[in-house]
């Protein structure tokens, strides 16, 4: 990971109290189909992400014609509105006492900008709190992929959602999830909810506690009957944040549900009660 904190003007977080700075026009967005998109590799030849980075790209990327570079190469490249880029980043949020550091992927448009923080994004989704194994997130980054894509075909069929809250548009899938099964790992359920027998007393709606490797399964299979969720919080490191939580289909991609919270004593680093309840409330 290239060693500066930035913090990204994210188009996605539209509307979530998080920096709002920028928000693309429909003309990047229109402009980033003639680009090519070229994927910043990790200065550490050894991480696993570059390996999968690639394999992930060959079966998944749709939109635009695609290569990969160095971040020395992106530093030169950067600024040629002719490239985009797929790009891993630390984001620090502004105001945040914590002073927690995540990794997101971010799509981002070249063109003559001071920095890396004043690039057009076109979305930035997070993976990780910085510092956590990749591990966490690799097994399901051809999903993710998968949206990024479907979040830039959205926002170009739908210019509109851009200025208001995404999350509502995506949350509003939420009610489908009861026709699907939900996949959740146990080490990222809160204690309340952390058996099959506690769930069923708040959700209930088809799920089953599952291993990592399901879920890949279930990605690389394209389920079209599965959802899962995508947990981004401290897993053992010193920094208590937000707790992200986010169900993604794994067939479509899609969204259907996004939400996080504050952890502390009492709503810690996992999916609480208090979200099952609002899934089956739909």
């Amino acid at each position: 990971m290239k060693k500066i904190a930035v913090l990204i003007t994210l188009a996605f977080f539209t509307g979530m109290g998080f920096s709002q700075e920028y928000l693309p026009t429909p003309q990047e967005i229109d402009a980033f189909y003639n680009t090519k998109t070229y994927v910043v590799l990790e200065d550490n030849p050894m991480l696993d992400y570059n390996i999968i980075v690639k394999e992930v790209m060959k079966k998944e990327w749709k939109l635009t014609p695609y290569d990969f570079i160095s971040w020395a190469a992106f530093e030169d490249m950067r600024k040629d509105p002719k490239n985009s880029f797929l790009v891993l980043t630390k984001v620090n949020f502004e105001k945040d006492k914590t002073m927690a550091t995540y990794k997101f992927v971010n799509l981002l448009l070249g063109g003559n900008y001071f920095g890396l923080s004043q690039m057009p994004a076109l979305c930035s989704f997070p993976l990780s709190y910085y510092g956590v194994e990749e591990s966490s997130y690799n097994y399901k980054l051809a999903n993710l992929l998968r949206f990024v894509q479907n979040h830039v075909e959205l926002i170009k069929a739908k210019p509109d959602i851009v200025s208001r809250n995404v999350f509502k548009y995506y949350n509003d899938n939420m009610a489908d999830i009861k026709g699907k099964t939900l996949y959740v790992v146990q080490d990222e359920l809160e204690p309340e909810v952390n058996s099959a027998a506690r769930i069923k007393k708040v959700y209930p709606y088809r799920f089953r506690i599952v291993t990592r490797e399901d879920i890949q399964d279930a990605i690389e299979s394209r389920d079209p009957n599965i959802v899962y969720l995508h947990k981004v919080g401290p897993e053992g490191t010193r920094l208590n944040a937000r707790c992200y939580k986010i169900i993604i289909g794994a067939a479509d991609a899609n969204l259907y549900y996004f939400d996080f919270h504050m952890i502390n004593d009492k709503k810690p680093d996992g999916l609480l009660e208090k979200d099952f309840k609002k899934l089956s409330k739909g």
